[in-house]
């Protein structure tokens, strides 16, 4: 019973029903779908399948939509073939028609950039990369209309690609025209979180939120924000993005290009950190068993990568296009699994010292007193009844040695559950009693040999719609 969640991005490989469930007995906790790809259609079918084998193996599944997010593209007629110190010109598409043919042509070829006023942002020494930074530009002249850029290494860019511009300060609404399209769909199919591309500040945040309440109402329930740390510009804002957001992410694909790759492990390890202190669960991404989208095997530092995730305790580890479109999604999940739980079983896994939570309450004191009489009595893990599911999230932060078994009547706390470190969730869909939920937990428990005659668990309940204050039990034993 692994404690880290594993996130895997549903695509072309694994779509079909047959794969999903592999998937899913193999270790996935949450299905990603990315919005870069797809067509409205293939998404709901997809979420259907999902919910289907949720209720067929009754399995918290939870569902992330990942929004492509603002992205900067290049608009070229043919492709443009780049030697090592080629000189290119940049405009923004706007331009396009003021433009002169000598501009447009001859030994310096115009690539034109889809967002307007782009090219006011760029100084001289300013870098252009270009698709995931394969090609790298550097601006030497500011003139007017555009810019001049000499090429750091060969390539060729093609119509369409993406561009980051790491040393511009770009004024990128959070949302483009297609994320809106897409918020609402994805708020009408009901999913679990949305992931936010490109976050650079917590008002972006807000905004998101401000969005979705536009869409359904100020009575309906939200699904939670997961904020992709990916920008240098959220690297500054770091503290304010995790108190504004649901849950973070560490994206490392485009945080890896914007800023230098020798920093990304200690960005990685303090992101999951300053999540863990503010008790949101962190997804750690990109790249996590990359050669097995090929290869049946994985690397030894692809190995090293998810069991150093696992001892920084993020809640999960994320696959892309392994899982999406490798040869072998569900060999990457259970290798994934295998690795999770050989690290967990480790005396390194044990290291973690319990973080002081960055906020003071008496909620989070009490908290603290449930993981305190765990230790103290050794007991195999945390009863616990929690209907918004902050309470679970609360005592999760603690990284307990127990199981945290969470029993909850509300099927969206049951799906967001599935991201959080070291939960069990059951549904009780008919049942809001104290009482009654937690006898039924313990049964439940049992008969799914996680606990056996004689354990001892700790029994806590936070604030639910019969009673206004939390209730710590104390030690139960399973009988």
């Amino acid at each position: 019973m692994k404690s880290t969640k594993i996130v895997a991005t549903v695509g072309p490989a694994s779509e079909s029903k047959d794969i999903l469930r592999k998937m899913i007995e193999s270790g996935m906790n949450v299905a990603r779908l990315n919005f870069s790809h797809g067509e409205h259609t293939w998404h709901a079918e997809v979420i259907n399948r999902i919910r289907e084998l949720s209720h067929e193996l009754n399995r918290s599944i939870g569902i992330l939509a990942d929004l492509q997010g603002p992205r900067i593209r290049t608009h070229v007629v043919d492709t443009i073939t780049v030697k090592k110190g080629s000189v290119l010109r940049f405009s923004d598409i706007a331009e396009k028609d003021s433009l002169t043919i000598e501009e447009t042509s001859g030994d310096e070829p115009t690539v034109l950039l889809d967002l307007p006023k782009v090219t006011a942002t760029l100084k001289i020494g300013n870098a252009i990369l270009i698709e995931d930074g394969t090609i790298e530009l550097k601006v030497i002249e500011e003139k007017g209309k555009f810019v001049r850029a000499e090429a750091k290494n060969a390539g060729t860019i093609k119509d369409r690609k993406g561009v980051i511009l790491p040393d511009s300060k770009l004024e990128l609404s959070i949302l483009s025209e297609k994320d809106i399209k897409d918020l609402e769909f994805v708020l009408k199919e009901g999913v679990d979180y949305v992931g936010l591309s490109f976050v650079g500040s917590a008002e972006d945040i807000e905004k998101v939120r401000k969005e979705m309440r536009r869409i359904v109402g100020e009575k309906a329930g939200l699904p939670q924000i997961v904020a992709k740390i990916e920008r240098k510009e959220a690297i500054k804002n770091l503290l304010s993005i995790i108190a504004a957001t649901d849950a973070v992410m560490v994206a490392r694909g485009d945080l890896g290009i914007e800023m230098p790759e020798s920093e990304i492990t200690i960005l990685q390890k303090n992101i999951i950190a300053e999540s863990l202190k503010a008790a949101k669960p962190v997804i750690v991404a990109t790249q996590m068993m990359k050669s097995m989208t090929e290869n049946p095997r994985p690397t030894r530092a692809e190995v090293s990568d998810v069991s150093n995730a696992v001892i920084d305790h993020a809640d999960a580890v994320m696959l892309s296009e392994e899982s999406a479109m490798g040869k072998y999604p569900v060999e990457t999940v259970a290798m994934m699994t295998e690795i999770i739980e050989k690290t967990e079983e480790s005396p390194f896994d044990d290291l973690y010292q319990a973080l002081n939570l960055n906020f003071k309450s008496e909620y989070a004191m009490m908290i603290r007193s449930v993981y305190e009489m765990m230790k103290s009595f050794r007991a195999k893990g945390v009863f616990l009844l929690s209907m918004s599911g902050f309470t679970a999230r609360l005592i999760s932060h603690f990284r307990p040695e127990g199981r945290l078994f969470v029993a909850t009547n509300k099927r969206s706390t049951w799906n967001e559950l599935s991201l959080v470190w070291g939960i069990d969730p059951y549904l009780f869909e008919d049942d809001e009693k104290f009482d009654t939920l937690i006898d039924r937990l313990g049964k439940r428990v049992k008969a799914d040999g996680k606990l056996s005659l004689g354990d001892q668990v700790v029994v806590f309940s936070g604030r639910t719609p019969d009673r206004d204050n939390m209730k710590l039990v104390g030690i139960r034993e399973i009988r």
